[in-house]
């Protein structure tokens, strides 16, 4: 068999296991959006411990780490459990016509501003932090927890899917994704480590990522159940 017939069986191969080893650990994940004070303090103290343990923070006596946009209007925080336990956060950040908060427009407005100003849907994943131990038991964990992200994109239309990311990080998004780096990287308010702005045209790349990919696929049952009872005004679901 030639090499790279052989180098091509491999690569499919290692598809079809990641994408079962997903779909398997999906059954045991549970999204919850954090609707009360203790949840929303639990994930503060996840990003904490993550965050410090790489050093893109500085110590602090509370041992939370959060921010102005936790509390926007346009804000989702998600808590990702499995078998119950707490073991990765992402924050998700929809615009509407009538709020237009991203975290990633005050380091990007060059870039964001005219698509923003445009009307276009841009859904802005920030704040992906893991259990570090939960990590090392489930490496498919980076994979569950920004599905929630494409969700999201899926439920409200979105145009734009962001990554906001370090250097080291983009490799990930881009393989998986598919989206393309847009900028150097700029300093980002309140952490240590520079990050760049990654952008995927949703529509353009929907249907490459589902093909290869399928966990990422959802019923509209799911992407309701997370996101229709607390979706503010201006967001409508896709139809």
């Amino acid at each position: 068999m030639p090499a790279s017939a052989a180098s091509s069986i491999r690569v499919v191969d290692s598809e079809l296991s990641l994408n079962h080893r997903v779909a398997v650990l999906l059954e045991r994940v549970d999204y919850r959006l954090a609707q009360t004070e203790e949840d929303r303090e639990a994930i503060f103290r996840l990003r904490y411990r993550a965050y410090l343990r790489e050093g893109a923070i500085a110590p602090n006596a509370a041992e939370v780490f959060s921010d102005a946009y936790d509390a926007t209007g346009n804000a989702w925080l998600f808590g990702v459990h499995i078998d119950g336990e707490l073991v990765a956060a992402l924050r998700l950040h929809i615009t509407t016509p009538g709020c237009r908060e991203l975290p990633a427009l005050a380091v990007f407005p060059d870039l964001l501003q005219p698509v923003v100003d445009g009307g276009q849907v841009v859904v802005d994943p920030t704040r992906f932090v893991a259990d570090q131990t939960a990590s090392r038991r489930f490496p498919c964990l980076c994979y569950v927890t920004t599905r929630l992200a494409w969700l999201a994109c899926e439920y409200f239309n979105g145009d734009l899917l962001l990554a906001t990311v370090r250097h080291e990080h983009q490799a990930f998004y881009r393989r998986v994704f598919g989206h393309r780096t847009l900028c150097e990287p700029r300093h980002y308010p309140s952490l240590t480590k520079p990050i760049c702005m990654m952008a995927l045209d949703y529509g353009a790349g929907k249907d490459r990522v589902l093909q290869r990919h399928p966990f990422f696929r959802s019923t509209h049952f799911e992407r309701r159940m997370l996101f229709a009872p607390h979706a503010v005004a201006g967001l409508r679901p896709a139809a």
